[in-house]
């Protein structure tokens, strides 16, 4: 049985993608085939030009960054800096800027203060954002995140969507893999939807969050926002509470809001 099937698709630099689909639908094997952990039997995956048939996993690692979905998968040395460290010293990235970069990477995920320790001290969010700071400072230009948001409470999830939107708005790709609609809804704006290893929707958030039925054939509910909005007849689909409020005021008083 093929694990993906006809599958074609183009990202495009700076865009924001969510992953979804449920258990065995092809998420994490579709996105292994971005940094060449995985290689196509069939046709062919170009980043940035170049054929991940034909390409080292570490050359594409200077494009491409993967955050595993454990990141017990992923952590090896014996100390949080030695962690964030090897990608860059890996990529002969010159003294000078390297600690400047693993400093930036490790305030960013709040991890400044332990980066003495061994990360199998640490709980199990604050090693996922280990991962994701080991790869921060590495500074690809696409950033892959398979489940991020494990183990992380809501102060970290908000720490989470601030540092992608940072990276998008500074002409990063971010691409997330999440079972958690409405995380998607809140950082991405490209839904790409896998059942039984194929593409079924393919498109903007909020055009694919209006696919129920699509969606319920892959035993998926678009975030409770957006179907209210739909419910309501809403001139748009609403990603978030405050944006359903608006479109409400906006029907009421007979002034459809400004679309985002």
């Amino acid at each position: 049985m093929l694990a993906l099937a006809g599958v074609s698709l183009e990202i495009r630099e700076g865009e924001s993608i969510g992953i979804i689909g449920q258990n065995g639908s092809g998420k994490t094997t579709f996105v292994k085939h971005l940094n060449g952990l995985l290689r196509p039997t069939q046709g062919r995956v170009l980043v940035d030009g170049q054929d991940t048939r034909k390409t080292r996993v570490s050359q594409l690692a200077r494009t491409v960054g993967y955050v595993f979905q454990n990141p017990d998968h992923q952590i090896f040395a014996g100390k949080v800096w030695d962690e964030v460290s090897f990608g860059p010293k890996n990529l002969r990235m010159p003294e000078a800027e390297l600690g400047q970069t693993v400093r930036e990477a490790l305030e960013t995920m709040g991890l400044t203060e332990l980066a003495d320790r061994h990360p199998y001290t640490l709980s199990r969010g604050q090693r996922q954002r280990l991962a994701i700071a080991a790869v921060l400072s590495m500074r690809s230009r696409v950033l892959m995140l398979d489940e991020p948001m494990g183990g992380q409470d809501r102060a970290q999830v908000g720490r989470l969507l601030r540092t992608m939107a940072h990276l998008r708005n500074n002409g990063h790709t971010t691409i997330m893999v999440s079972h958690d609609l409405e995380i998607i809804a809140a950082s991405c704006a490209r839904a790409i939807v896998f059942r039984d290893g194929r593409v079924i929707l393919d498109g903007p958030v909020r055009e694919v969050f209006a696919r129920t039925e699509e969606l319920a054939q892959t035993f998926l509910k678009a975030p409770q926002v957006a179907r209210f909005s739909l419910a309501r007849g809403l001139p748009r689909v609403a990603l978030t509470v405050e944006e359903a409020c608006e479109l409400l005021d906006g029907a009421s008083s007979g002034v459809a809001p400004m679309p985002s």
